[in-house]
């Protein structure tokens, strides 16, 4: 069902993630002066993404191109007694396109990152949960992040 990601499906990814920051909307996902260019540029990192050991890029077919994506990655932190290696994995970019939505897509990619993260000794794995997908995150494990959240934008 899920596969990992070519270089062919980067016109897919990109639009799928597209698909995720028209469904996330607001200012900070969608500013009003955003433009194009970040497609182009978003391409470029998956390709050079795609060759990356602490990269895995999942997919799950549809009829006419990609239904569902997930991007894992690997950071290395500083360990500590909370992160005894430091290796954090983080899970970005899960999107269905709308059509293909409520088939498990979303749970096989989750459970092929998992498996990922597992092999490659990360002793946590963080993601930002839509509202719609919080169930599902929880049901596989992930509970709320110790941490309080803030960001700053230069």
């Amino acid at each position: 069902m899920t596969r990992t990601a070519t270089e062919a499906d980067i016109p897919e990814l990109v639009r799928l993630r597209s698909l995720l920051f028209g469904d996330l909307g607001g200012d900070f996902f969608n500013p009003a002066n955003a433009g194009d260019d970040w497609r182009d540029t978003l391409a470029r990192v998956l390709k050079q993404k795609l060759t990356e050991p602490d990269c895995q890029i999942l997919v799950v077919d549809g009829d006419t191109g990609l239904a569902a994506c997930g991007i894992g990655t690997i950071e290395q932190w500083f360990p500590g007694p909370h992160s005894r290696n430091g290796r954090i994995g983080h899970v970005i970019g899960m999107v269905t396109d709308p059509s293909y939505r409520r088939r498990g897509h979303s749970r096989a990619i989750m459970l092929g990152l998992l498996g990922w993260f597992r092999d490659r000794d990360a002793v946590r794995v963080d993601l930002t949960a839509s509202r719609e997908a919080e169930p599902l995150y929880r049901q596989l494990g992930f509970a709320d992040h110790p941490d309080p959240l803030l960001c700053w934008k230069p």
